[in-house]
């Protein structure tokens, strides 16, 4: 089968014919359709993710395919069903061998590209407002690079949670983006003062944040009291260190966060977070923003749209 690898720490990714994968006990094979690109792609082929597989190895973190084996023990998953998954790796690829424990069957509304588009995230952004930081109807919502996968969707569900949501965004085009899924009110990052926009808009009380460096420290310092920070990503290269006395001062609360932890610690927060999203796309409440669509032989291209920041939403390979 075809399967785009890394076979160099920080080259691009290699196209390679190797074995279909056979499922294991507990495992399905599933025929891949589509596979959605994240930032943290990025990270895993410069060998600084948190999880690092050894060489040569295929890339791709969440996939939307279709049940072809079920391995001994599996029993909740059928041969033709079609499935989303979080697997870490593995998914640009024809075929993938992955825990049956990890895929969730996917509605027939939900389109491939959809699907593949989903997980991650809707999931993050869920998990983090709703689970997290508790954000409450009225509240207002400070989104850090709010046209990009997990940006915009925290923009979009900040808004039908019912908060007031602030964007943050590079450029007038991303801006609009992020405002035609919810947005309240836009920041240019490249012209605009976050710190004294957001305080003239009254203050930030939950801060969503995958960029880190300059932009969180304008944030905190946004902050109202008893607000919540949650650092999910740092886009900008740079982890921001957080002062203490500024967290005493304000009663803030910086909650850690990553959502693919929660495979491991506690499945059920991402089982439920999933099925509520899952009852909002079906009901039309939410629906995701997929900018690009390429084969799977323009990987290494679809993964440059992130790279140089040209993609809003997500970026999608179409495998099959």
């Amino acid at each position: 089968m075809r399967a785009m690898q890394v076979t160099e720490l920080g080259q691009p990714l290699s196209l390679q014919d190797i074995p279909k994968p056979a499922p294991a006990a507990e495992q399905v094979q599933v025929k891949v359709h589509t596979c959605g690109l994240n930032f943290g792609d990025l990270l895993i082929i410069k060998g600084t993710y948190q999880e690092k597989p050894e060489l040569p190895f295929t890339l791709g973190m969440e996939l939307c395919g279709t049940v072809t084996e079920v391995g001994e023990g599996v029993t909740d998953l059928r041969v033709g069903q079609r499935v989303a998954a979080y697997c870490g790796f593995n998914a640009l690829a024809d075929f993938a061998a992955i825990p049956a424990n990890i895929c969730v069957p996917i509605p027939d509304e939900m389109t491939d590209e959809d699907a593949a588009a989903f997980l991650i995230a809707y999931g993050t952004s869920h998990v983090a407002l709703d689970y997290k930081a508790h954000l409450q109807p009225g509240e207002r919502l400070l989104v850090l690079g709010a046209s990009g996968g997990v940006g915009l969707t925290a923009v979009e569900l900040g808004k039908l949670m019912g908060a007031e949501v602030i964007a943050v965004a590079r450029g007038e085009d991303k801006l609009a983006v992020a405002k035609s899924m919810g947005a309240d009110h836009l920041i240019n990052s490249e012209t605009d003062d976050i710190r004294e926009v957001v305080k003239s808009l009254g203050g930030a009380d939950v801060v969503y944040d995958p960029i880190g460096g300059d932009q969180f420290k304008a944030a905190l310092r946004a902050c109202n009291p008893e607000a919540r920070l949650i650092p999910l990503g740092f886009a900008s290269g740079e982890v921001p260190q957080i002062p203490a006395n500024h967290l005493l001062v304000k009663n803030l609360t910086v909650i850690g966060f990553y959502w693919g932890g929660y495979t491991r610690v506690n499945p059920k927060v991402l089982t439920d977070s999933f099925a509520e999203l899952t009852r909002w796309y079906v009901a039309g409440k939410i629906k995701p923003h997929v900018s690009n669509v390429l084969p799977l032989e323009q990987s290494n291209e679809a993964l440059d749209l992130l790279k140089t920041r040209k993609a809003t939403g997500k970026v999608v390979v179409r495998v099959d």
